[in-house]
């Protein structure tokens, strides 16, 4: 299994704060011919009884290389990457990139990230790393 994330911890004590329930740490991929990708986190909660389960997978990044352009480029296709086969292989998950609020700063209020968001090419979960609280879900 790949090695987890600097924030990983820190976000899975988020979404369980937010009533999430983690139920996967990490959500496996099976491909053809024995290859597996990891997601980090898979988790659902209940919304409303005539809604059911809210499912969503999580992919944490932290943002920490010098140039935080180069740590997009990497997050983007990842995220595209595990988005297309989440659909196919378990398209009732939402995924998510799951970065620090000062990486959303940082990154997500420039030109680049930005396109991103508005395009809907990439859904964000910020949270507070000292508080390890969900800050904002932007879709």
């Amino acid at each position: 299994m790949p090695a987890k994330d600097i924030y990983h911890e820190t976000v899975k004590n988020a979404l369980i704060k937010d009533g999430w329930t983690i139920t996967h740490d990490p959500l496996r991929i099976r491909l053809a011919r024995g290859k597996n990708l990891f997601v980090d986190l898979g988790a659902e909660r209940l919304l409303a009884a005539e809604r059911g389960l809210e499912k969503i997978a999580i992919e944490v990044k932290s943002f920490t290389r010098p140039s935080d352009m180069k740590d997009l480029e990497e997050a983007l296709g990842q995220f595209v990457l595990y988005d297309r086969l989440l659909k196919r292989y378990y398209p009732e998950h939402i995924l998510y990139l799951s970065v620090n609020e000062d990486t959303r700063k940082r990154v997500f209020e420039e030109e680049a990230g930005q396109t991103l968001i508005e395009d809907g090419t990439i859904r964000l979960v910020t949270f507070d790393v000292l508080k390890e609280e969900i800050v904002r879900w932007i879709h």
